[in-house]
């Protein structure tokens, strides 16, 4: 494209399109039941509870979970009360739930470990440092390096997130790009890449293969697997402190990574190959922090993460609680069965009575 004002604006139209689409969805969003609960909307949140767990109001699940939601919103008024800085009080007091805060913002230094960042503010680099040369061809490599990651997101969305599991997710993706990242920083420290050379050389195709699989491994684990967890890990009282925490902390990290990636690339080892060994190293280093201090949040509802992140070992704690749980869903259905009234169909028909009145 010749020179012109066309070179920024179709680039940034195109940043319009996700916008829009994301602006657009947003009108048809249902609101959270534990919202609607929480500002007295109980028909409201029946219907949209019904709606996203695709069964009738009656239904018994459906009865079970408000009034699991019910005790828990009680338990929350009963101890720290409901408002903006109940859940900083909460925190405060609480060094197991500052100890989940301390994990959740932990795992956004080992995802921006792993280099993605680097890679997204600096992709022409990065795949010069390989032996990509020439605008046409970075652009190229850079192109196709979003377009896999939007697949394999869609695939990590649809398929992996809940068959898998968090810690296998995290585990495997950091396993698999620590391996990638080895080889390509032993090929730019084995090879001399020549910034004038016109075609890429068997060992820089393999290097580009494994960017790409790099991207395999990172995109449906690390990438959007953090953010699950800290909207997981969090009961009710801190929850919405909790995700605050997690944005923070991902663009605290994402700067120190992204300020840094031109130094690491100019002093880290012959062409920058320090820099992909130190990424490697950070991927292999979050595998322990994720098997011995994460537990599987994976169908644990938010009134029990206190007792998940209460067992030990880790690896062990899902099973535990969601055996403790199935439990209490049991004895709850027994009790309930053939009652045709429970504590949220009570507070359901007092809310009605009094809206009539």
């Amino acid at each position: 494209m010749a020179p012109s004002h066309k070179q920024w604006i179709i680039p940034f139209a195109v940043q319009l399109i996700p916008a829009g689409v994301l602006l657009i969805g947003s009108f048809y969003l249902k609101e959270s039941p534990r919202w609607l609960i929480t500002n007295n909307k109980r028909e409201q949140a029946l219907k949209n509870l019904s709606w996203i767990r695709n069964l009738h109001p009656d239904d018994l699940y459906i009865v079970e979970e408000v009034a699991f939601i019910d005790a828990a919103l009680d338990e929350q008024a009963s101890t720290i009360g409901i408002g903006f800085w109940k859940p900083f009080k909460a925190v405060g007091r609480d060094r197991t739930v500052q100890w989940r805060f301390f994990l959740g913002g932990m795992l956004f230094l080992w995802q921006n470990g792993s280099g993605i960042n680097a890679i997204n503010y600096y992709s022409p680099t990065v795949f010069k440092s390989i032996g990509v040369n020439g605008t046409s061809a970075g652009f190229l490599t850079t192109g196709i390096f979003g377009v896999v990651k939007t697949a394999l997101t869609l695939v990590w969305l649809f398929f992996l997130i809940d068959r898998l599991g968090r810690r296998n997710l995290l585990m495997i993706g950091a396993a698999g790009g620590a391996v990638c990242m080895f080889i390509i920083g032993g090929y730019i420290s084995s090879v001399n890449i020549s910034s004038t050379a016109e075609n890429l050389s068997g060992g820089g195709i393999a290097a580009i293969f494994f960017f790409y699989l790099w991207t395999a491994f990172y995109t449906p684990s690390w990438n959007g697997t953090p953010w699950v967890l800290n909207s997981e890990m969090f009961d009710q009282n801190t929850r919405s402190l909790g995700q605050a925490s997690a944005a923070c902390n991902n663009w605290f990290w994402n700067f120190i990574i992204s300020r840094f990636t031109p130094q690491m690339f100019n002093s880290m080892g012959k062409s920058g190959c320090g820099v992909y060994f130190f990424f490697a190293s950070m991927m292999i280093l979050s595998i322990p922090f994720v098997y011995f201090l994460i537990p599987e949040t994976k169908g644990i509802p938010l009134e029990s993460m206190d007792r998940l992140f209460a067992v030990r070992p880790v690896s062990k704690a899902h099973a535990t609680i969601h055996a403790e749980d199935q439990a209490r869903e049991a004895e709850f259905r027994h009790d309930a069965e053939g009652a045709g009234l429970s504590i949220a169909k009570e507070k359901l028909d007092q809310y009605e009575h009094t809206q009539e009145v």
